[in-house]
């Protein structure tokens, strides 16, 4: 396809989006069309609600300016996620706080700092109080470690603030830094963490060992808070963290895939939340904090061994029921292709280029035209109606697919000269690239 052609579908697709911003006391989105329900969670949060339309926002400021109706909708936003910063307790990466720090920095305008003063003050001795994990399954007060919904979180998006120089932020990575130490689980091959430490629950743990929600996001966390706070025992933890996890994948040829759950092997995922794209993230971490080598072999060649893996799955077909159903940023296309992307920025290999474009291509077959729209339909073929209703929002819907395009657009048009948003879940991949910070975000 051509530049115009993915920047046409990329704008429609976000027209669609627009079209479905819901105008009462602030600027909303429905999870999804028709609205089946409000929004799941935080309506403000990076996931699925509004704050994660200020990402798509920032990738369309690097194709095009602001239209007007652009313009008042990030104003919008930032003034609703400022004002909630005060009383807001999710302190989440996917939907709380952190999800605020990365939306109002998208934007480049201020209001991180008052987040992390607030993250801050919600601090206790073991962590951050959340309401997702509970009883019966979890004793009360039950802390999450993991990258998306608990402390690594809350790391990334302090060491994010911090490299925006937004005060107190170090302080803030080092409380959370703390915190996931103490939580460390030495195990014979390295040391471990769970989504819930052992400590906290009542029932048998299932582990999911990828970045979301496992000992893949807590080690990329901590190998970037060692590198940026020069702390050698969070990255020894991290390189500790890594050689657990090459032992619960499988090494295949020139791959490397790590199942969804350790209880089963057979499980693999390929997303950016459960499967190679993603873990391969924890590599290039510890590539950025001057690890030699895990388990015989340099973080490099374990990143390639990651996307080796995903790139050799026979994604994006989707071979049988329950195989690559999703195109979304979390678990589907868009996700995938934004890893491989920045892979060729970084390193030029002509192969993470094609795979990404064929990426986009797909996006583009599986499109759903509706006059001036578009938008994307994902399968859930447990269900007696499989074909879901179309997501609007950053990780599950049009609006993060259509970022990508209007990335893929760029790459087209500009090669490896190609403006790149850098993110608080993705700047360490980007390199070399300049990757600084805007003096307003803080």
């Amino acid at each position: 396809m051509t530049e115009a052609a993915y920047r046409e579908l990329a704008e429609t697709a976000w027209r669609w989006v627009l079209d479905q911003v819901r105008w009462d006391g602030g600027p909303r989105i429905p999870a999804s069309v028709p609205e089946i329900e409000e929004t799941p969670g935080n309506p403000n949060g990076m996931h699925s609600g509004i704050g994660g339309l200020a990402l798509t926002l920032a990738d369309i400021r690097l194709v095009r300016p602001w239209t007007d109706e652009e313009r008042s909708l990030a104003d919008a936003i930032a003034h609703r996620l400022r004002a909630a910063v005060r009383t807001e307790s999710d302190c989440t990466y996917f939907q709380g706080l952190v999800s605020t720090i990365g939306a109002l920095t998208a934007l480049g305008v201020p209001g991180a700092a008052d987040a992390v003063h607030r993250l801050r003050n919600l601090a206790t001795p073991d962590g951050w109080p959340q309401t997702i994990m509970g009883p019966p399954r979890c004793l009360p007060g039950a802390r999450i470690n993991d990258v998306v919904l608990g402390t690594a979180g809350v790391l990334l998006g302090a060491l994010w603030a911090r490299r925006a120089d937004v005060a107190a932020a170090g302080e803030l990575a080092d409380r959370a830094a703390e915190v996931l130490l103490a939580e460390a689980e030495p195990v014979p091959t390295g040391l471990n963490w769970q989504l819930v430490s052992p400590r906290f629950r009542t029932d048998a743990s299932v582990e999911l060992p990828n970045l979301s929600h496992g000992v893949a996001g807590v080690a990329t966390a901590l190998a970037l808070a060692g590198a940026e706070l020069d702390r050698t025992d969070l990255v020894s933890a991290a390189r500790r963290g890594a050689e657990h996890l090459v032992t619960l994948g499988t090494v295949d040829g020139r791959g490397f895939v790590v199942p969804h759950r350790v209880s089963n092997r057979a499980e693999v995922a390929y997303g950016w939340c459960h499967g190679g794209t993603g873990t391969s993230l924890l590599f290039l971490a510890l590539d950025h904090a001057d690890v030699a080598e895990i388990a015989g072999e340099s973080p490099i060649a374990w990143h390639r061994r990651c996307l080796h893996g995903v790139a050799t799955s026979g994604l994006p077909a989707r071979r049988y029921p329950g195989f690559w159903d999703n195109d979304g940023r979390c678990c589907g296309t868009a996700g995938v292709g934004e890893v491989f992307l920045d892979s060729w920025l970084r390193a030029g290999d002509g192969d993470d280029l094609a795979f990404a474009l064929h990426l986009a291509d797909t996006l583009a077959e599986r499109a759903v035209r509706d006059g001036p729209h578009a938008y994307w339909r994902f399968l859930e073929h447990r269900a007696a109606a499989p074909l879901l209703p179309p997501g609007v929002g950053w990780m599950q819907g049009a609006a993060g697919i259509a970022a990508f395009l209007f990335r893929i657009s760029r790459v087209v048009r500009d090669g490896p000269a190609a403006a790149v948003v850098p993110r608080m879940d993705t700047w360490w991949a980007l390199g070399q690239r300049d990757v600084s910070s805007p003096s307003s975000w803080s």
